[in-house]
């Protein structure tokens, strides 16, 4: 009996491996519908291989958004499922087996013996909401008492997997800019959520490491550090140019704080932006008419970020320790 359509077109989705598995069930064909299931992870994997390849990139291109992003992955997807559906990478012979089909005239093994459970997936691949509220709390808890000791625990050793993880690791260090500069944290993890897409896109210099630079702050005469060359791009009268530019590199994510606070309070267009430390919205928007960044809409995607769940998820009592 074929696997009916439904099912057939969820190819990168739990539920429809869940239908699969009910299926393995319930009909008499196993082998068939084992078949089925081993085409499925086999276009996950080829899916994962696919979002791999594009995080690999260095930078953002200049059509790039997040609504491209989104169409960009439901066509790796769709590019997925067809690999798969035309014989693939040849991992679908070998989850067959293992799933317990035939291949080459070896029996099949009974499937009841060789279940696999969807549902421990699923609770694997979700983290509650509780648990990211703890998760931060413990960071901060357990954060270096003093600077030289964040930079000692950052050192090439922190990977963000989500924007709650990027949040959660960052937190105690934009705590401490935050009270240097007057402002709440929420609005400097913003920025640096906007400039390096929350830590998925952080600069890399020519050997492939990461600058740290987390603020995208360019390397001009005054800077005698560690430079990053890379493609960017500008905004000029309105038009979106794309261009080399230099950036500058740190040591740690601590440096790139540090050296965020310095360049903000040393800068004589910036001082307009630091009388409305009180205002969040109003320093971001005064940041920007001073020229922090030529993107036309770049104070309000930081308005947007700064307002939107992942950093109200933050407790109250966690901000200002």
């Amino acid at each position: 009996m074929a696997v009916n359509a439904h099912i057939a077109q969820t190819a990168v989705d739990f539920k429809g491996l869940a239908e699969l598995r009910r299926s393995a069930t319930n009909d008499k064909n196993d082998e068939e519908t084992l078949r089925q299931v081993a085409g499925q992870f086999e276009a996950l994997f080829v899916n994962m291989m696919l979002k791999s390849m594009r995080e690999a990139k260095l930078a953002e291109g200049i059509f790039d958004t997040p609504q491209s992003d989104t169409y960009q992955e439901m066509a790796d997807q769709q590019l997925a499922m067809n690999l798969s559906a035309n014989g693939g990478l040849g991992l679908q012979d070998v989850i067959f087996r293992q799933l317990g089909g035939m291949l080459a005239g070896k029996p099949v093994v009974d499937t009841e013996e060789r279940s696999f459970s969807i549902d421990s997936v699923q609770r694997r691949s979700t983290l509650p909401a509780s648990n990211n509220l703890a998760l931060l709390q413990n960071v901060t808890q357990s954060a270096p008492a003093n600077e030289s000791g964040a930079k000692e625990s950052t050192q090439g050793r922190i990977s963000f997997d989500s924007p709650e993880s990027f949040v959660s690791q960052l937190l105690p260090m934009a705590q401490r800019a935050a009270q240097k500069l007057g402002v709440t944290p929420e609005v400097i993890l913003s920025q640096a959520a906007l400039e390096t897409g929350w830590g998925k896109h952080v600069l890399n210099k020519a050997n492939g490491e990461t600058s740290f630079n987390l603020f995208n702050i360019k390397a001009d005469k005054r800077w005698d550090g560690e430079l990053t060359v890379v493609g960017t791009v500008e905004y000029r009268n309105g038009v979106a140019i794309k261009e080399q530019a230099q950036f500058r590199s740190y040591e740690s994510y601590q440096d790139s704080f540090n050296d965020y606070v310095e360049f903000l309070q040393t800068q004589p267009r910036y001082q307009r932006a630091l009388q409305h430390t009180d205002n969040p919205e109003l320093f971001i928007e005064e940041l920007h008419k001073a020229g922090y960044a030529t993107d036309p809409s770049y104070a309000d995607k930081v308005k947007q970020i700064m307002h939107g769940s992942t950093l109200a998820s933050i407790p109250q009592q966690l901000k200002y320790l």
